[in-house]
């Protein structure tokens, strides 16, 4: 991939795409140096959506950029399922309930007039459902049932990013150049030297994908994106979303506690603060456990050029609280380093060995090769949880 094929917000970007060869393919790596600490690069998805099941439990996020739309006192209140429950501080909310807006023909919802004319102008223009009340026999309405009770929580992918892609390139002036750039990401089905299909693809889900593609080519069949909805190319495109998607996470609470976090205020404020806040948490983890953001995924070029460390020194993060990415050193790198990242969140990537090979196989088609797995190569081949019942079983001696 060409540098020119990838847009990164800023003047230097400090990074460059290489060309490693199979069977990795490419990587990202550092032309100059940076600390722990500072930002890598920012870049905004080719296209993202909100999780299907995240969106059905009521998570408000702007259907274009997943920024939040409710305020953090309302989203304390449902998570909690307390309706009396007040936060201290409302000046800290970033939320503007007053530049809200939906779109007229559906109830697909915006946190700005801005972003409602580019998921119009990008995609929405093609799916929007123009209706108020589904029509439940609308293929793409049938699409996203379908899916959902295929994919329950926690979720990790989602079907109406697919439908985004192709209905992107349906609008797209130069529909062989928005063809391209999605292209560009890795969208193998199997890594034939290593015998590995991604966890989507196997034989248990043919009869669903089959089910899946046929209602996608009902919705949104048309010359310029037929190669993507023949069964050989409707299955490389769910290997593209499953592979190189990145997922997003935005909290209109989480901005709440850190703009607190910053408020000049007394020892003794400061202290009641703090144990509010952790009362609150306490409540949520018993209401709603770990689920407690808006979630979905997003393609962006520059960030899937990351190859896999589970030992990174890189992490995206999503400071603005939207679907803008900003890569973040977490170590000391110098120039001519790889940027590697995780693909593991924090629980798994602290898994023993055999766990973290098993699920990066699964679901990125590679055996990893790192050099924390290298040096953990002598480790049983046992998973994580073996380990466990192994440990309880010598204390119950």
């Amino acid at each position: 991939m060409a540098m020119k094929e990838v847009t990164v917000e800023c003047d230097d970007a400090g990074v460059e795409v290489r060309v490693i060869g199979d069977p990795v393919g490419k990587g990202l790596f550092a032309t100059r140096n940076f600390k722990s600490g500072e930002v890598i690069f920012e870049e905004r998805p080719l296209v993202s959506c909100q999780f299907l099941w995240n969106a059905a439990y009521g998570y408000l996020a702007c259907d274009y950029c997943m920024r939040p739309l409710e305020t953090a006192e309302e989203n304390a209140c449902r998570l909690a399922q307390n309706s009396q429950l007040t936060l201290p501080y409302p000046e800290c909310c970033d939320t503007k309930k007053d530049a809200l807006v939906e779109c007229p023909y559906c109830d697909a919802s915006y946190c700005s007039r801005e972003c409602r004319d580019s998921a119009w102008n990008q995609y929405h223009d093609t799916l929007c459902l123009r209706s108020f009340m589904p029509d439940r026999s609308h293929p793409l309405v049938m699409l996203q049932e379908a899916w959902k009770q295929m994919h329950y929580p926690p979720e990790t992918a989602c079907i109406m990013l697919l439908a985004r892609i192709i209905a992107t390139v349906r609008q797209a002036a130069d529909k062989e150049g928005a063809t391209a750039l999605f292209m560009q990401f890795c969208h193998r089905t199997v890594n034939e030297e290593e015998e590995i299909a991604h966890k989507l693809l196997g034989v248990e889900f043919q009869d669903q994908l089959e089910a899946l593609r046929l209602m996608m080519e009902k919705g949104l069949g048309a010359p310029e994106v037929q190669h993507w909805l023949t069964p050989e190319g409707f299955r490389s495109l769910v290997a593209l979303v499953g592979t190189n998607g990145q997922g997003i996470g935005t909290s209109p609470l989480s901005r709440w506690v850190r703009n607190c976090d910053a408020l000049e205020i007394t020892a003794s404020e400061r202290e009641k603060l703090d144990q509010a806040v952790d009362e609150l948490y306490v409540q949520l983890e018993k209401e709603a456990g770990g689920f407690l953001n808006n979630e979905g995924s997003g393609l962006y070029p520059l960030q899937s050029s990351c190859n896999h460390s589970c030992d990174p020194c890189a992490m995206p993060t999503f400071p603005y609280n939207n679907f803008h990415l900003v890569m973040t050193a977490v170590k000391d790198i110098t120039a001519g380093d790889e940027i590697c990242v995780s693909y593991l969140d924090e629980c798994n990537l602290n898994r023993s060995r055999h766990s973290r090979i098993a699920i990066l196989r699964e679901n990125y088609l590679f055996t990893c090769r790192c050099p924390k797995c290298e040096e953990q190569a002598g480790d049983p081949d046992i998973t994580s949880e073996e380990e466990m019942d192994e440990d309880e079983e010598e204390e119950n001696k």
